[in-house]
């Protein structure tokens, strides 16, 4: 606890919160003050992340870089199911496609330039394991096809298009958490070597370094912390879309781009911190396979789910923007991620291509999308 507390004190970022509380104090006060929600979500959140990030950091130190990009993953995306699930609730399927289709977009695209180009600006050039990332962009190429596929045939024959794609929806999402599932088995057991780089090196450096929590503050803290971004992103779903019209953004900029950013704003933190330090396989580890667990385990969940929590079942189907922006990160991604190396000006390059869409979805007309 004593760890905690000193972090608290010597990092200015973890000042911001106090708008946690202040959160729930507003939204008990004035409900209806969607604005000002939606604000303080946002910081409420940032100080958040850092925590997660710190924690997330620490245990990957002991159990190194592969087990710690999954589990900050895993963590970084029950806000994303969360945000989804309550869109799921109120029958926004166009919502929570968005935000499925943005965080993979995001994560592949942002939070992998990003670190790249953090990462290359303290560090000349940076190498990392290229079979983790080869892997993980082979799921998501995987899972691109499963989500093309219903998008696709379903266009054929509109009579019977809407059964078809629900069935075939159901069956492709059960695939995809197989698929999912073997994957971990094959990453952390049966071929666990591969996936081993310089994360022993820097483990051992970690070991000395006073910052590194121990593990059982470190799941604790994850544990709370984690329980309160899922709490502050429900208040933050009911603003968003309130907020999004007084600052005059677009429905799927809202959800491609803003809900994708600040549900995975945990998991941005730590990739970015990583690459900072020059763990690079940390940052790769989550920024793809946070993409490849949404796409292959939380899209599939949803799909379930949506017979159990939403007013009818939900399918697979994307519209065709949101299936070709996946498409052409998914490539990108393997393109940049082919030789093992990186520096700052490929994470410009990968950046810009997230720009690209982000500026299209800003400027796109409603009536567009």
């Amino acid at each position: 606890m004593y760890s905690l507390l000193t972090e608290i004190r010597h990092n200015p970022l973890l000042w911001l919160l106090v708008f946690v509380p202040a959160l729930f104090i507003a939204k008990a006060i004035k409900a209806d003050a969607h604005t000002l929600l939606f604000i303080l979500s946002v910081l409420a959140i940032v100080p958040l992340a850092a925590m997660l990030s710190h924690a997330t950091e620490s245990v990957a130190a002991k159990t190194g870089d592969a087990v710690g990009g999954l589990l900050n993953a895993t963590l970084g995306n029950l806000t994303e199911l969360v945000i989804a699930v309550t869109a799921l609730r109120a029958g926004q399927y166009m919502l929570v496609k968005a935000s499925i289709a943005g965080a993979i977009v995001t994560n592949i695209l942002f939070m992998l330039g990003g670190s790249f180009l953090l990462g290359g600006l303290r560090h000349h050039v940076q190498e990392y394991n290229r079979v983790n990332a080869r892997l993980q962009a082979g799921l998501l190429f995987l899972a691109t096809i499963a989500l093309l596929i219903p998008s696709a045939v379903s266009s054929a024959d509109s009579a019977a298009a809407a059964a078809f794609s629900q069935n075939l929806s159901n069956w492709l999402a059960v695939l995809l958490m197989i698929a999912y599932g073997l994957g971990l088995v094959f990453s952390l057991k049966t071929h666990r070597e591969l996936f081993k780089s310089a994360e022993h090196e820097e483990s051992k450096g970690d070991d000395h370094d006073d910052s590194v929590w121990p593990v059982k503050l470190a799941l604790i803290v994850l544990a709370a912390v984690t329980v309160l971004v899922a709490l502050v992103s429900e208040v933050f779903v009911e603003s968003v879309q309130h907020a999004a019209e007084a600052f005059g953004m677009t429905p799927a900029f809202v959800g491609f781009i803003v809900v994708a950013l600040v549900g995975g704003a945990a998991e941005v933190a730590s990739a970015f911190a990583a690459a900072r330090k020059d763990r690079l396989d940390l940052s790769v580890g989550i920024a793809l396979g946070s993409a490849a667990q949404i796409a292959l385990f939380v899209a599939p969940v949803l799909v379930l789910l949506s017979y159990v929590v939403g007013p009818s079942p939900m399918s697979l189907q994307f519209w065709p923007g949101a299936v070709v922006m996946m498409l052409i990160a998914t490539i990108t991604a393997s393109l940049v991620t082919n030789s093992g190396r990186s520096a700052w000006f490929v994470g410009v390059l990968v950046l810009m291509v997230y720009l690209v869409f982000a500026m299209t979805l800003y400027l796109m007309p409603p009536r567009a999308q």
